[in-house]
């Protein structure tokens, strides 16, 4: 599906006034702000097909998996699925949100050394869903992505670049925060940001919303929730990250984002219970000439994508966050290990496992 000159069917002005309303959190848009580097081919043929597996002691039950396969428009790239669940019975010891977390964090301009501390006491609740969580200190919606300073790459000129990184974000902000994709609709927007001719994309897209199997997931690229299951509680989604970009092949720019986003969500059918679904993503993709790639001029080719996720569900995949309510904490596996959700210190797919059940150190 082809749009116009800049790639999308969405005028310029629209996607200007839907940011400015996730800003403003108007509406049923999440506030402004809250899978790196592309794997070469060798990397791949040389990396294991399965990692080694781990289990976690206490979790609810959950298969986290890791999957892989390559992506084309001549670049090689990999993407990675990993579940954990989250310890119900353990979510303790931080504080709340608003004024009790303390200021508001400087955005991420580097890769962190260590993970955040430890809150105080306190428990998500509706009227501080992100209570006890370090996202109490993170800005909300595209506010929490850092976007670098821009210069001359490749072949595109700082102006070019600048709108290459502009048009990353909001394709993040398509995919990650679009209030109507949260609820289960179809990111349109999203789509018609990527390149279109990239075949093996657009036929894992379509039969991933379509007929969601364990190959093809949509979670992978775009967030939802089953509104028959599960209903977003107020209306921000905290993030945090950062894009950073370097001079891809054949003059291209290559753009990596790595961002962890927040979801407190609620179960559909009413009550005072708040969970936190965690997703991190690092999305590799490629800003392309049309004369030397098969692309459209303005989308972007996806070079990798990885996800993990905390919370989202265990089972098959149905193309939705699936959140587990009321507790139900299992003991799994006493040797297994545990998971902070938070830590942003390691690039996706190094230093993590990839089969079993996990639990995640807080929610």
């Amino acid at each position: 599906m082809s749009g116009d000159r800049d790639g999308s069917s969405v005028p310029d002005e629209v996607w200007e006034e839907f940011l400015r309303t996730s800003a403003a959190g108007a509406g049923d848009a999440p506030k402004e702000p809250s899978a790196r580097a592309r794997e070469t081919a060798a990397r791949l043929r040389t990396e294991p097909a399965e990692p080694a597996p781990w289990r976690a002691p206490t979790s609810p039950p959950v298969r986290p998996r890791r999957r892989k396969g390559r992506y084309v428009a001549g670049f090689a790239a990999a993407l990675a699925l990993l579940f954990v669940a989250v310890d119900p019975g353990g979510v303790v010891g931080w504080s709340g949100g608003g004024d009790r977390a303390g200021a508001p964090l400087a955005q991420e301009t580097e890769r962190p050394t260590e993970a955040p501390p430890a809150e105080a006491d306190g428990r998500a609740t509706p009227d501080d869903p992100f209570r006890g969580s370090p996202a109490a200190r993170w800005a909300s919606g595209t506010a929490g992505i850092t976007v670098p300073g821009a210069g001359a790459t490749g072949r595109l000129t700082k102006a070019e670049v600048t709108r290459a990184l502009t048009r990353t974000r909001d394709f993040l902000a398509a995919s990650g925060l679009d209030p109507a994709v949260l609820r289960g609709a179809r990111p349109e927007r999203a789509i018609a940001l990527m390149n279109p001719r990239q075949k093996d994309v657009t036929d894992f897209v379509s039969t991933a919303l379509r007929t969601p199997d364990e190959d093809h997931d949509p979670l992978l690229l775009f967030s939802r929730f089953d509104p028959a299951q599960a209903r977003l509680v107020g209306d921000e989604v905290r993030t945090r990250g950062r894009l950073s970009y370097r001079e891809g092949r054949l003059g291209a720019l290559e753009v990596t984002a790595d961002v962890t986003y927040v979801y407190p969500v609620a179960p559909a059918g009413g009550g005072d219970e708040v969970v936190r679904v965690i997703a991190r993503r690092e999305t590799v993709v490629s800003w392309d000439d049309p004369a030397k790639v098969a692309t459209e001029e303005g989308t972007l080719t996806l070079l990798s994508y990885k996800l993990h996720m905390t919370n989202g569900g265990c089972g098959a995949p149905t193309g939705y966050f699936r959140p587990e309510f009321g507790g139900g904490a299992v003991d799994t596996d006493p040797d297994g290990g545990k998971v902070d959700p938070y830590a942003r210190t390691e690039p996706l797919g190094e230093g993590r496992g990839g089969t079993g059940c996990g639990t995640a150190t807080r929610s």
